[in-house]
């Protein structure tokens, strides 16, 4: 079987410890999770997890129906990437000495869309948005270029594209609130 990359979004109650019990099932099956992104959702008291993995959709599909019979996850699925919109962001920190001797860096920054957040007279810093193989292959020429000094992304965020909502219309309903759990004494 060959290996795709697969995205899985989850949501939980938003309570400490549920990112570790995630990634816990991961590392039962020798899994190992490319990205992670965590973040609240639009509704109060749901958080999301977004997670990218490369893996044969069988063992995917297995992991993804254990996390989602854990207490506190309120739904979890996997998708292929034309399954789902998603992006990611990078920073590039770049030698500026380089780039004013090399005019072709500036080139491709225009060329990619990239936004230039600092300039100091020892480095650049530049920000770009968008999948994982843009931002890897910028960083390639970056590199070719010889004016990397530093790269960082982030991990995805996603969204479905099918039209309706995976946690269903009741969740997203106003009065959903997750109640505070009361001390047992």
């Amino acid at each position: 079987m060959d290996k795709k990359l697969f995205t899985i979004i989850i949501y939980t109650e938003n309570i400490a410890g549920m990112l570790n019990q995630v990634t816990a099932e991961f590392t039962r099956r020798m899994m190992n999770i490319d990205t992670i992104t965590a973040s609240s959702s639009s509704v109060e008291g749901v958080h999301r997890y977004t997670i990218s993995l490369w893996g044969e959709e069988d063992s995917v599909q297995k992991v993804t129906k254990r996390i989602e019979k854990k207490v506190d996850v309120l739904k979890a699925d996997y998708y292929t990437d034309n399954e789902i919109f998603f992006q990611e962001v990078a920073l590039y920190k770049l030698s500026t000495p380089v780039m004013l001797e090399n005019s072709e860096v500036s080139r491709t920054i225009r060329h990619n869309n990239a936004r230039v957040m600092e300039v100091n007279p020892t480095y650049t810093v530049v920000e770009v948005t968008g999948s994982t193989d843009d931002i890897l292959r910028l960083y390639d020429e970056f590199v070719a270029q010889n004016c990397m000094l530093q790269f960082v992304k982030s991990g995805r965020v996603a969204v479905p594209r099918s039209a309706q909502e995976v946690l269903g219309e009741y969740l997203f309903n106003e009065d959903y609130k997750r109640k505070p759990v009361k001390d047992v004494e």
